[in-house]
């Protein structure tokens, strides 16, 4: 059958309902549409105080081609699609629906700002197409419950929360009173400032957000404490801002996904503007950004060069858990409410922002200067952090909750309280970046090159949470499957939001190892051993470094090298080796100038993260050890051992015709035939015995040597280079504290000069 048009004029703002001949009989089918349209429409005027002075656009009523199970029909502006079960039947629960969905196309065309506020659009669709009753013959269920299925379900589309907001209507007798203050709102033109809520709709708080904290290691991206629901996606307000700027900036102040921001003149009496005092005849996106200037992000996106949908921060925020993009401006900077996001993921997306954009950190230092935060008590202990609030109001401008997110060199804080302004609390910020570096000590950046001994296009690395790789200051999502390390690096560091890196390379462990932290690619100068001195090839690439720099915590990197070292080490002697470890990191100058320490025996062993021991965390809040020295240890023992080793591989580092070889104060002392034939003479060397040793690969430095033949035979004990800490010793050395056991170690080392 052809369209069908049919016109009917009962109300003079009727649409026009089109039928195809897909739901029969289509004369009925109008019929109802145009009584449905009228009691609806009535129903709006007696509530809003009237209606538009346009005409509705035509409507069109088709077969449902692709309906799910659950629904009987849906539609979109100027569509209402059903499912007809029996063809020339209009049965029940079609006219409920085609009654349901023509509530939304009057909503569409009567309050236009209110289209995107799902849950007022099925809460007035349920009110006025008579399905109430139906709904509320459900199972009682408390108000409680009714509020948290409405929330878990904020597109209102799952019978489970269609119960819900039945239950949530019914709290009061007649027309919801908060329905009616919308409507009317609606009918007068104001800003649709935020969607409804369910307390708005209920008129009681049943979902009050509880206060919530997270605090998160910039360094290993562990989270370090956590209280409250930190995983509950609620609305941002502001916290958002700094990544419009972003998006809208490059890292070198060029542009990035637009033009760069621009001057805009404030707009005095204009709400938005009302941003503080003293605002100057022309505000820069710094200024706005400190201040919270809802204003000049409205008049950026007014020029048409904004960033939309935070451009490429939208994919970093949409992975941690933000609940959907925003449409326009006012969903971005939260003046409509439309989406949300958890604590936890407002602090992963400020993790990558510190990381990617370290100049839009700085310039957020500045709001307890001239911001949001200035002119507090707590101002000044807030210095030197970058910070920015948010605030989240209901209908009646009273604040819900509010955000302050914030960051300093090494963690981020994000905390949400109900009921208070981020003015209000800002004075916790200092005392909980206080209380969790008391609470566990370390948490400074350290690092470490890394898989220097492997070729850098074997190594390859996985994120199982979000992975980005950073380029000029921007975020690019990588592939959730493995991927070279050297591409991910390749133009800036490495980020993993949520998880650890899983790193593997060929005949590497199983399944490969795990590194909390940030990898970075960082060519290291090419490496020349001194004259004379005997190097192998391992070696070489040892003392040469790697291509990699990975950054973690200091306790994370510290229990690494003790996991790697000795696993089974236990007590003082743990504490002892983990002061040692923790003070080489910041020694690495003698192994490495100028550049991070190895993960090889060359400086200390690393394998990647580990979970922490206490030991780690008790040496840590330790004071630092007095020695200007690197502190050499070794696994020590006194295990006897024997091995022999082929002259020519001796003699191809120490040079030909050897006579004696012998070990002292932790050198290699031997004799060399030199000269011509007729004229012999010896010639007296000495060595490193760690050069010996490690190029000979035995198990410790020896203690003799003795030749029989084509071999060298070299006993010893214990093992490594018998330097420093001998681990087994300490082992032994029960009831000795680890500051005993180090100035056993020691002692007569230089110590640090102490400060001018």
């Amino acid at each position: 059958m052809g369209w069908a048009v049919a016109v009917a004029v009962l109300l003079s703002a009727s649409p026009t309902f089109v039928t195809r001949g897909d739901v029969t009989p289509e004369a009925d089918l109008r019929k109802q549409a145009q009584a449905a349209w009228t009691a609806v429409e009535t129903q709006y005027a007696a509530q809003a105080g009237g209606l538009p002075t346009r005409a509705p656009a035509s409507v069109a009523l088709q077969k449902g081609l692709a309906l799910p199970p659950e629904r009987n029909a849906q539609g979109r502006p100027g569509v209402v699609e059903l499912r007809q079960n029996t063809p020339g039947v209009l049965d029940e629960k079609l006219r409920t629906a085609l009654r349901h969905e023509l509530a939304h196309q009057l909503l569409w065309w009567a309050c236009p700002a209110s289209s995107e506020d799902r849950l007022f659009h099925e809460a007035f669709a349920l009110t006025v197409s008579g399905e109430l009753p139906a709904w509320r013959e459900a199972p009682y269920q408390s108000l409680s419950r009714a509020a948290k299925e409405v929330a878990n379900a904020p597109q209102v589309d799952t019978s489970r929360a269609r119960r819900g907001l039945a239950r949530i209507l019914g709290e009061h007798p007649g027309f919801p009173a908060a329905l009616t203050r919308r409507l009317r709102q609606c009918h007068d033109g104001t800003r649709w400032a935020s969607p409804l809520s369910v307390e708005e709709l209920a008129d009681v708080a049943v979902l009050a957000p509880e206060a919530a904290t997270v605090v998160v290691s910039r360094h290993s991206g562990e989270v370090l404490l956590a209280e409250g629901d930190v995983r509950r996606a609620v609305p941002y307000g502001s916290t958002l801002k700094p990544f419009l700027y972003a998006a809208g900036t490059g890292a070198t102040g060029a542009s990035s996904d637009t033009a760069s921001p621009p001057l805009l003149a404030p707009r005095p009496g204009v709400q938005e503007w009302a941003c503080g005092a003293g605002l100057p005849a022309k505000v820069d996106a710094r200024v706005a950004l400190l201040r919270s200037c809802n204003g000049y992000f409205l008049d950026w996106e007014a020029t048409g060069r904004a960033p939309r949908a935070f451009g490429h921060w939208g994919p970093v925020l949409s992975a941690v858990g933000l609940t959907g993009l925003p449409e326009d401006m006012t969903e971005a900077i939260g003046l409509r409410s439309a989406h949300g996001l958890s604590p936890w993921g407002m602090a992963q997306a400020y993790r990558l922002l510190a990381e990617a954009r370290p100049d839009v950190l700085a310039l957020l230092t500045g709001n307890v200067e001239e911001g949001t935060l200035s002119g507090l008590s707590t101002s000044k202990a807030l210095k030197g952090v970058a910070t920015k609030t948010g605030t989240v109001r209901d209908a009646a401008s009273r604040p819900q909750f509010g955000w302050i997110a914030a960051v300093d060199a090494d963690l981020v804080v994000v905390a949400v309280r109900p009921g208070k302004m981020p003015r209000h609390f800002a004075d916790e910020i200092p005392a909980l970046l206080a209380r969790v570096r008391k609470q566990t000590a370390g948490l400074e950046s350290a690092h470490v090159q890394v898989l220097g001994l492997l070729p850098s296009a074997s190594v390859e690395a996985r994120c199982a949470g979000a992975g980005f790789a950073l380029e000029d200051g921007a975020p690019r999502p990588v592939s959730t499957d493995f991927s070279r390390l050297d591409a991910l690096t390749a133009k800036g560091p490495a980020v993993c939001l949520g998880s650890p890196w899983r790193v593997r390379f060929p005949d590497g462990p199983d399944g490969g190892r795990d590194y909390a932290g940030v990898f970075s690619g960082s060519t290291p100068p090419p490496y020349r051993p001194p004259p004379g001195v005997p190097t192998t090839p391992s070696a070489l690439k040892a003392r040469r470094g790697s291509d990699f720099v990975f950054r973690t915590t200091r306790v994370q990197y510290t229990a690494g090298v003790i996991a790697a070292e000795d696993v089974t080490l236990q007590g003082e002697a743990r504490v002892a080796l983990a002061r040692v470890v923790a003070h080489n990191e910041r020694h690495a100058t003698t192994r490495h100038p100028g550049r991070a320490v190895c993960d090889t025996t060359h400086c200390q062993a690393f394998r990647g993260t580990v979970r922490m021991r206490p030991e780690e965390a008790r040496a840590l809040k330790l004071p630092a050890l007095k020695w200007d020295a690197w502190l050499t240890f070794s696994q020590g023992g006194d295990t006897p051992w024997r091995e022999s080793r082929p002259r020519a591989q001796v003699e191809s580092l120490l040079g030909t015709r050897l006579v004696s070889l012998r070990f002292e104060a932790g050198r290699v002392r031997y004799l060399r035939t030199d000269g011509e034939a007729g004229a012999p003479y010896e010639e007296a060397r000495s060595l490193p015995c760690d050069t010996l040793r490690a190029g000979l690969r035995l198990p410790s430095c020896p203690q003799r040597a003795s030749f029989d033949g084509a071999q060298v035979l070299f006993e010893g004990q214990g093992r490594g280079h018998g330097e420093g800490l001998d681990v087994e010793a300490a082992k032994a050395a029960t009831g000795l504290s680890s500051e005993v056991l180090l100035e056993r170690a020691y002692g007569a080392l230089p110590v640090t000069s102490p400060a001018p």
